[in-house]
């Protein structure tokens, strides 16, 4: 299968510490993948590490690119679309203001509105609250808002980070409803932190687990969600 994003001995840094020792991993071309692990096991570092937002060393390739030391704007433009932990929204900024701020790097004015009609038809509470300020939305709200942003780059990649905290389970059953549907539809390749390993497993295809820096388990995500012993050790339900 053709791999959208491929990284090999992947290490990153904060300054002088080192957070993943040689990670390597790989996405498939219109499929979802899903990074498990412990708080602190390296999950938004490796997010991180992918859209050039820390040091690192190792090997990172988008298709037929190496994004290796590249500025985040230019991953950004290459179709690399990062849905941080904690929504990151523009607070006073409205809703729609929000969703053309996720087209920055594109042109064309109609071809862009006809998108931002694209995210209301994804995420029909979002038309409702369009002049609303992005800050007096609802977790959920902002959630999908996110969301929808990083929809409007029209990215071959979404690296979603944590989409389910703090979120009530109704709301988190429709946001990955619909991440099922962008993916199966538009073919929109995911890799995705979440802490709610039985979600993450149930939509994911294939799903990496790591420990400090470092991946001990890959597999297919039936696999790892059917094998008893893996479930107690390490995913914890």
């Amino acid at each position: 299968m053709t791999k959208v994003l491929e990284a090999r001995e992947l290490c990153a840094f904060y300054g002088p510490t080192q957070v993943l020792f040689g990670l390597s991993l790989d996405i498939d071309e219109g499929g979802i993948t899903t990074l498990l692990g412990a708080n602190g096991a390296g999950k938004t570092t490796t997010l991180r590490s992918l859209s050039g937002m820390c040091r690192t060393v190792g090997t990172i390739r988008y298709g037929e690119k190496s994004i290796n030391g590249r500025a985040t704007e230019d991953i950004v433009r290459l179709g690399i679309a990062h849905v941080p932990q904690g929504r990151g929204t523009f607070s006073r900024q409205t809703v729609e203001e929000n969703l053309q701020i996720g087209a920055m790097t594109r042109s064309g004015r109609a071809a862009i509105a006809s998108d931002i009609e694209r995210v209301y038809g994804y995420f029909p509470r979002l038309k409702e609250r369009r002049t609303q300020q992005a800050g007096t939305l609802s977790g959920g709200e902002q959630q999908m808002l996110a969301v929808g942003r990083a929809m409007m780059l029209r990215p071959r990649l979404m690296l979603l980070d944590e989409p389910s905290f703090g979120l009530a389970p109704l709301i988190v059953e429709e946001l990955f409803g619909i991440l099922r549907t962008l993916n199966q539809s538009e073919k929109v390749s995911m890799l995705l932190v979440e802490q709610n390993a039985a979600l993450a497993l149930d939509l994911a295809d294939h799903a990496y687990l790591i420990e400090t820096g470092r991946v001990v388990m890959e597999g297919p995500a039936k696999q790892l969600r059917d094998d008893e012993n893996i479930r107690r050790s390490y995913l914890g339900y």
